[in-house]
């Protein structure tokens, strides 16, 4: 039953929003008024649960491990999947990244939620030297010419 689960979200959307109307917010003039919280901050309160603080750092010419949750059944299991970074979309709930790796010569793609709880970590195992930040190129080159030069240690 759909309304039961939407009356529930729809009940912790207004005790949120009554804990915030609540507080007394501070104006540049110093003296707190009472003000009524808009729907975008308790959106963005949810989103904040919802994100994975234990991401680390990476960007597209970027060589990833992805160890991902498999339930097949009553098991679980974690799958890698090692590739490179091409794609790297920024935003909080929303954000993906893609990354390509060649199996048996055929190239496949995987588009990630970084935020997914599907996910259980992410290893950076070498960094790229790339130009752009969507390397797209990459789908057309093979062999050798598909290689990317690994980042200087310097910076």
């Amino acid at each position: 039953m759909p309304g039961k689960a939407l009356l529930g979200a729809q009940k912790t959307l207004q005790a949120i929003a009554d804990d915030e109307r609540d507080k007394p917010k501070a104006v540049p003039g110093g003296l707190p008024i009472q003000t009524r919280s808009s729907n975008m901050d308790v959106l963005r309160k949810i989103e904040q649960e919802h994100m994975r603080y234990d991401v680390p750092h990476f960007s597209a010419g970027d060589t990833v491990n992805v160890h991902i949750r498999i339930i097949e059944g009553e098991k679980e299991r974690i799958q890698v999947f090692k590739g490179t970074v091409i794609r790297v979309r920024k935003g909080t709930t929303n954000a993906t990244f893609t990354v390509r790796k060649v199996s048996s010569g055929i190239g496949v793609e995987r588009v990630f939620p970084l935020h997914s709880p599907s996910i259980d970590r992410i290893e950076v195992v070498g960094r790229g030297k790339v130009r752009q930040s969507r390397i797209y190129y990459l789908r057309n080159l093979k062999g050798k010419a598909a290689r990317i030069k690994p980042r200087d240690r310097k910076a």
